[in-house]
């Protein structure tokens, strides 16, 4: 029997020095779970974790020394905007350096469903990116990425604007009972094919003309399908408290999980309703309600110069909103209403407080491209014009939003809302590199530096969080939160979705001024057991995979 014992004890000691593909030894595991770090190896085989325990004496064809480094699942950006570069450049450069191995896409747009409308709406707003739209659904795009080649996993949500725009157009209307049966068929058939659930962002035109109703009945059809709700709230200044009971209104009636996008109080004179805000969210999770947020660790926001102007001003799309720009008669109605401090929509000239505090960073047109980094003030006194005009001159001569910076929200808020532990972490921008074409324009340093600031300024210098509590909410809780298969930990069987960084150096470098920089202090990634990321350089792998919401049917 001794002898037997023996011989079983050797065959596994030959396997375990024969089986690995990567050893990731001498670290500090920090499997998501929120705990302090174990000093334990990590063993990959194919795209799986094998094992964690002691390995010193085993052999794989790659061993990654994580002496003095934190080991942690890669992480998941819950706001992706990386719909086009990742079909510029599939290697997802600037997050892939920050440690993110998982973007989540659908924040009202979607890129599918696609019909002639909304592909001529796509193609109409390609800016510095072009490509051609290869695809119908929804799921056929994250299927043209995964084949494409893609460093980076990729999911989505479907955007309710973009089922608007494939029924109803770019109209301020409701849709007849025939049309909301469209769009509810739209969101089963993407439901079923594995999308996560229906995304929102109602501040801004079609969206900001659905109502309640419609919402609720969009997101009933994605609930059957373990669906979520997500939103970019209908206001998140003036109305805030308003805005997150519609939020919560939702979640009710459709019985389906929220989440708040990047949760913020904008405008100074709000600043003080983020305090009521999580209490209310926490109200509401203590009786029952699956209500989370996510956030971006910066206080400016990012989005179009058009959401400077009233959201009628839309009204049948761009091409409408360029015309009455155009219209001088119709820019004094847009100018008098901007000047107003009103509770019927989201202004953010007034967020801002000032246009000193409202910065350009992407133009369409080569003409406007010298703007770039320059404030709407300094182009309305280049100009010797109003600034409320000279964006509205700016919109129409670009035929474009234009990418805006908008300063308006506080540092303390910011760590107001790290505290708290159901509030997970999104970029609301695209991965990129500091290279053509991305560098044709500025963009938001969330881009290169989102991730990074968690774990560098926010919990190393400012310990507003522990380590293991940040890479929680990096991995396991979206994961969790968004029922990912096998995602999110560093456990036995989970996918081999690694990064490894050094705890005492990580940090962002990117700026408002200079954003187009890369984080420092991610070592190593691994992407689907695959490494992308060698002594924090690209490997060029592409081993990025289309996820699957859980209402996938098979």
């Amino acid at each position: 029997m001794l002898r037997i014992l023996l011989l079983l004890i050797c065959a596994c000691a030959v396997a375990l020095a024969q089986d690995f593909d990567v050893i990731i030894k001498n670290g500090t595991v920090y499997d998501g779970s929120g705990g302090e770090g174990q000093h334990v190896d990590l063993a990959i085989k194919g795209d799986r974790i094998a094992s964690l325990g002691d390995f010193k004496n085993a052999k794989a064809k790659t061993v990654v020394d994580a002496t003095g480094l934190a080991v942690a699942p890669g992480f998941i950006n819950m706001l992706s905007w990386s719909t086009e570069s990742l079909i510029q450049d599939g290697r997802s450069q600037s997050e892939i350096r920050e440690g993110v191995t998982t973007e989540i896409m659908g924040e009202g747009e979607s890129m599918g469903p696609v019909n002639d409308r909304v592909r001529k709406h796509m193609i109409d707003t390609q800016a510095d990116i072009k490509y051609d739209i290869k695809w119908n659904t929804l799921a056929e795009y994250l299927q043209y990425l995964e084949k494409r080649g893609i460093s980076c996993n990729v999911a989505s949500f479907i955007g309710a604007t973009t089922i608007r725009e494939n029924v109803i157009g770019f109209e301020d209307r409701q849709p007849t009972p025939q049309e909301l049966d469209q769009m509810r068929e739209l969101v089963r058939k993407e439901m079923e094919a594995g999308a996560l659930g229906i995304g929102t962002s109602l501040i801004y035109p079609p969206a900001f003309y659905a109502k309640t109703e419609e919402l609720i009945e969009l997101c009933k059809v994605a609930a059957k399908y373990q669906g979520k709700y997500i939103s970019h709230m209908r206001s998140e200044g003036n109305q805030l408290l308003e805005a997150y009971g519609e939020l919560e209104r939702i979640a009710r009636e459709a019985n389906i999980p929220a989440e708040v996008y990047h949760i913020k109080a904008a405008g100074q004179k709000n600043w003080d309703k983020i305090d009521m805000l999580l209490s209310r969210i926490e109200e509401a999770r203590k009786n029952g309600l699956t209500i989370r947020a996510n956030m971006y660790t910066y206080t400016a926001a990012g989005t179009g110069l058009d959401a400077c102007f009233p959201p009628w001003s839309e009204d049948g799309g761009y091409e409408a909103l360029f015309k009455r720009l155009r219209d001088p008669a119709t820019r004094e109605k847009i100018k008098a209403e901007v000047k107003i401090d009103s509770d019927k929509w989201e202004n953010l000239y007034l967020a801002a407080g000032s246009p000193d505090k409202i910065l350009l960073v992407g133009f369409k047109s080569d003409k406007l491209k010298p703007l770039t980094g320059k404030t709407l003030a300094d182009v309305a006194k280049m100009r010797g014009k109003d600034p409320i005009d000279t964006a509205m001159d700016l919109v129409a001569e670009d035929e474009s939003r234009i990418g805006t910076v908008y300063f308006v929200m506080s540092e303390e808020n910011v760590k107001k809302e790290l505290a708290k532990p159901w509030i997970s972490f999104g970029s609301d921008e695209a991965s990129q590199a500091p290279e053509p074409p991305f560098t044709k324009s500025n963009c938001h340093p969330r881009a290169y530096g989102n991730f990074a600031r968690v774990l560098g300024k926010y919990c190393r210098d400012e310990k507003v969080i522990s380590l293991g509590e940040a890479v929680r909410r990096l991995s396991a809780q979206p994961a969790s939160n968004l029922g990912l298969d096998h995602r999110g930990m560093l456990k036995e069987g989970m996918f081999a979705d690694v990064v490894v960084f050094d705890p005492a150096t990580i940090t962002d470098h990117a700026t408002f001024d200079k954003p187009h920089q890369y984080a420092t202090g991610v070592k190593h990634v691994f992407v689907n057991g695959a490494q992308v990321l060698k002594d924090g350089e690209h490997t060029n792998a592409k081993p990025g995979r289309a996820l699957w919401g859980p209402g996938k049917t098979r």
